[in-house]
């Protein structure tokens, strides 16, 4: 099979569509022949050299994709050969074809179309984990996402409303704000040109639940944009990883911070989220409340314009990589 292979860490030009072995499902495993992968910015700090696979995951990247199954593993039940997947992964979706744990399957849902289901596994199992599993959203709620316009941000907005919650979002130009209005963003904060805290203070009162990616550079000010009982939850670094918490503050509102990761879990506590997102958020997929939201659809053997076109940024959602030519 062909699959995308990084040569040395490094730029963009450093991603070579080779052949490599194909791959084989063990005990609980399954073989998926992929139709798309999706890209995510973990992916562009692996091929950097930042973002090691975990032990034993496959060093090819790619942390979700559909496609069909091609074969099931000893002992797995509930699934058949030809089946339509989308899948959680700890690597291997810039391929032909990928082994993945059959606790990590979901069934493509409703009238999602193969290719752009493919979008849908890490952002679904991020937000979800992150926002409902430990965060609580609820109806009422005020949910503040920064980053509203990428893959993670375009999910969380219609999560967020789905579950009847007030959605603000942060992003960086009207353009990109407006998107999110449409997408059903309730407040929406030009990061650039206005302070977050003192527009959801103004508008809201504070967040109930906060979904970060900026970490340091944004610690400070998520825990005064808190509301009493609020919970903030850090699922990116790209302001940082060392920051100062001022405690006082965090104590005067009951508040928490929660720092997560999903990638590097065990596959039974991934089994555990897929299960939760298949039975809570799929049905939230399949009667059109929440969808996968693509920019751009490019061919995998182009998966270094896919890296470029990310790292210019005016990319809204996501971005796929098809299989198949």
């Amino acid at each position: 099979m062909h699959a995308i292979t990084i040569s040395e860490p490094g730029g963009p030009e450093s991603l070579q569509w080779t052949e490599v072995p194909d791959p084989s499902p063990g005990a609980g495993e399954v073989l998926i022949d992929v139709a798309a992968s999706a890209v995510n910015r973990a992916d562009l700090l692996q091929r950097q050299g930042h973002y090691p696979p975990p032990p034993g995951a496959s060093d090819v990247l790619g942390l979700e994709c559909s496609g069909t199954i091609a074969e099931l593993g000893e002992g797995v039940e509930g699934w058949q050969v030809g089946d339509e997947v989308c899948a959680l992964l700890a690597g291997g979706g810039y391929a032909e074809k990928v082994v993945v744990p059959a606790v990590q399957l979901l069934p493509v849902p409703g009238e999602v179309e193969l290719i752009s289901a493919a979008g849908l596994p890490e952002v679904a199992c991020t937000v979800w984990s992150n926002v409902v599993m430990h965060a609580g959203l609820g109806e009422g709620d005020v949910f503040l996402c920064h980053g509203g316009a990428g893959g993670i941000g375009t999910h969380a907005i219609q999560v967020g409303k789905a579950l009847g919650a007030t959605v603000a979002v942060t992003a960086g130009s009207a353009e990109r704000l407006e998107r999110c209005r449409q997408l059903g963003a309730d407040l929406t904060i030009n990061y650039r040109e206005q302070d977050f805290v003192e527009e959801l203070k103004k508008e809201t009162g504070g967040a109930d639940v906060i979904l970060d990616n900026m970490g340091a550079k944004y610690l400070g000010r998520n825990v005064d944009a808190l509301a009493t009982n609020g919970r903030l939850v850090v699922i990116g670094f790209q302001g940082g990883v060392k920051g100062e918490l001022n405690l006082g503050k965090l104590g005067a509102k009951r508040g928490s911070v929660a720092v997560t990761t999903l990638r590097a879990r065990p596959v039974e506590d991934k089994g555990r989220i897929v299960a939760d997102v298949r039975e809570r958020l799929w049905p939230l997929i399949e009667n059109g409340s929440v969808r996968p939201v693509i920019d751009q659809v490019i061919p995998m053997a182009e998966a270094a314009d896919a890296h470029r076109t990310l790292e210019e940024g005016g990319v809204f959602g996501k971005v796929v990589l098809t299989a198949k030519s």
